[in-house]
């Protein structure tokens, strides 16, 4: 036990270091920021209206693009939808409400939604007022095409046809924005000249099994997908969060999007890795992308029950891993390892009379727990929590093992109706 334990201290000491410093909560929007949104709060539902149309530029006070043309660049806002009335209303108005000094307009794109979506957001457009909002359904997508992606397909090409956006900002139904979150993202994105930024909201954490899963999730996330590492030029790591995502509208044509990651599951990844494989403006490199953590973008999705968050993780878990039963034998071992043996060796350690073992677990789940330490303060969740980290790692083993077995027995990646298996031979469903 020793030995193992051992292995688990190396091991978090060189994910303490090695993996892209993922533990930290300090990769925030890059500069060209509006000083407006950093010091703005975060307001979704309830968001005071714009007057019913798209406030025209000289009414609205605050800084140039970070690009120094002192021009605002036209932004279509894709927001694909299926049966999203019960968090429609805390999330939309604030998209319409944005303050931007461009052209903006909205293209919500109802997704063959039973709730009455499409209705619900033109009631909410006509009471709010605010952006220009266009609601339009696709219909059923085709057997090659993921719902979501035919949707962000449909929403594209619409704008594509009625306006002149340099950028698409694609954004979950889910997602409530702060009332300067489009000015921030197309500063931010001028003044680093990037192909794609994206925010990683935050998600909501109310509950008991929210609290403590949430997180985690996000922690999980960084350590697979060092943000350093994702903005760093010409890395290979390529991810992108799909709640919050501004595009360049060039860059999508260069790579493709959505068609060429039509197949996809994980789509925000897979999207990312094609921006960054499809190279720069000049065709040369590799795209130019951001992701961080966000201030003030928050999901209202609630996830009030353990069964939620398992679905919501487990839809996906296997086609992380390419529906590969190796790939997923070594995610467990390496999970057992990294997480379960740190408190399994203290606890057997002190029973059995082992100091070494004792110490050695001991020490590795105390790095682990300083950790996940700024994770919870991002979350304003106690940190006294953080020593259930293992437990909660636990979870996510479970919940990828059930995804592998949802996925062989018919059921994978099944999400509001909708089942998909594994893409063709040779398109994978994500990327690293």
């Amino acid at each position: 036990m020793a030995w193992i334990a051992g292995a688990s201290l190396v091991a978090w000491l060189w994910l303490l270091v090695g993996q892209g410093f993922f533990w930290r909560t300090d990769v925030r929007l890059p500069p060209g920021t509006t000083r407006r949104e950093r010091a703005a709060p975060t307001e979704a539902a309830g968001t005071a209206p714009v007057g019913g149309r798209g406030v025209a530029p000289e009414e609205r006070p605050g800084e140039a693009p970070g690009d120094g043309s002192g021009r605002w660049p036209s932004v279509a806002v894709v927001v694909p939808a299926r049966d999203e009335a019960e968090v429609l209303p805390a999330s939309l108005p604030s998209v319409l409400a944005q303050a931007y000094s461009g052209r903006a307009e909205v293209f919500l794109v109802d997704d063959g939604s039973t709730d009455g979506t499409g209705e619900l957001a033109r009631t909410l457009a006509a009471e709010r007022g605010g952006l220009p909002l266009t609601v339009t359904s696709p219909g059923e997508p085709p057997p090659d095409w993921t719902g979501k992606l035919w949707a962000v397909r449909h929403g594209m090409e619409l704008a594509r046809e009625r306006t002149d956006a340099e950028y698409l900002l694609l954004t979950d139904a889910d997602i409530a924005h702060g009332p300067d979150s489009l000015r921030a993202l197309v500063s931010a994105a001028r003044a680093a000249d990037l192909d794609l930024v994206s925010q990683m909201a935050r998600l909501r954490v109310r509950d008991f099994w929210e609290r403590l899963i949430v997180p985690a999730f996000v922690y999980f996330f960084g350590q697979l997908y060092p943000f350093r590492w994702v903005n760093r030029p010409g890395a290979r790591t390529a991810a992108a969060a799909g709640g919050c995502v501004l595009l360049r509208r060039d860059a999508a044509e260069r790579a493709g999007i959505p068609a060429s990651i039509r197949h996809a599951v994980i789509d925000d990844v897979t999207l990312a890795r094609a921006v960054k494989r499809s190279g720069g403006r000049d065709g040369a490199g590799t795209g130019r992308i951001w992701l961080g953590l966000a201030d003030h973008v928050d999901s209202v999705r609630p996830y009030p029950r353990l069964a939620d968050l398992w679905r919501m993780v487990a839809r996906s878990a296997y086609a992380q891993l390419l529906h590969s039963p190796l790939l997923l034998a070594g995610t467990v071992l390496g999970l057992a390892l990294v997480y379960l043996v740190p408190p399994v060796a203290l606890i057997a350690g002190t029973v059995g009379g082992s100091a070494p073992a004792a110490l050695l677990g001991g020490a590795a789940w105390a790095v682990m727990s300083g950790t996940y330490l700024p994770m919870l303060r991002y979350y304003r969740q106690p940190p006294w929590t953080a020593p259930l980290l293992p437990f909660t790692a636990l979870l996510y083993l479970l919940m990828t093992v059930d995804s592998a077995v949802q996925h062989y027995r018919g059921r994978g990646a099944a999400w509001k109706g909708r089942t998909y298996g594994a893409p063709p031979t040779g398109e994978a469903s994500e990327g690293a």
